[in-house]
């Protein structure tokens, strides 16, 4: 049986439960304060989540600047990956890229994160380049990715 989250944008009420994904899924995850700063003054910040049962199980952020996106971040908690959860998650994001009129987007992932390099290539992401040691807690490299969303 397939897991079919309902989708909704969230907003400063939604920082605990965003808090428990990224707690949950990042090595350096964002504090509550830049979270509450995402949802409160950054008004290029957008973000979507998934729910299942009235629970959150996972986010993503996307700062849309004139007609460009940048993608912040991507989450999903850990009892849930594997269930194209992250997928069904990105494809909303895409579509609320276009709505709010972005042409194209961007993104960075770490070098050594096959799953959703491969994910983000499914929805059109190219390789665009390092970032070296771009994360502070094994300076890994980062490897950005950009998707013209018309072509």
């Amino acid at each position: 049986m397939a897991i079919e989250p309902y989708f909704r944008q969230l907003s400063i009420h939604d920082v605990d439960d965003i808090l428990k994904i990224e707690n949950a899924s990042f090595s350096i995850p964002w504090t509550r304060d830049a979270f509450v700063r995402e949802m409160t003054m950054n008004p290029y910040a957008l973000y979507i989540g998934a729910e299942l049962e009235g629970k959150l199980i996972a986010y993503g952020g996307m700062w849309i600047i004139l007609d460009e996106c940048h993608i912040t971040n991507i989450a999903v908690l850990p009892e849930y990956r594997g269930m194209k959860i992250g997928d069904k998650l990105m494809y909303q994001m895409m579509q609320a890229m276009k709505a709010n009129g972005a042409k194209k987007a961007t993104l960075e992932v770490r070098v050594s994160n096959i799953v959703a390099q491969n994910m983000y290539k499914k929805y059109g992401f190219k390789n665009g380049g390092i970032r070296k040691g771009y994360y502070t807690d094994n300076h890994e490299d980062a490897l950005i990715m950009w998707v013209n969303l018309y072509e």
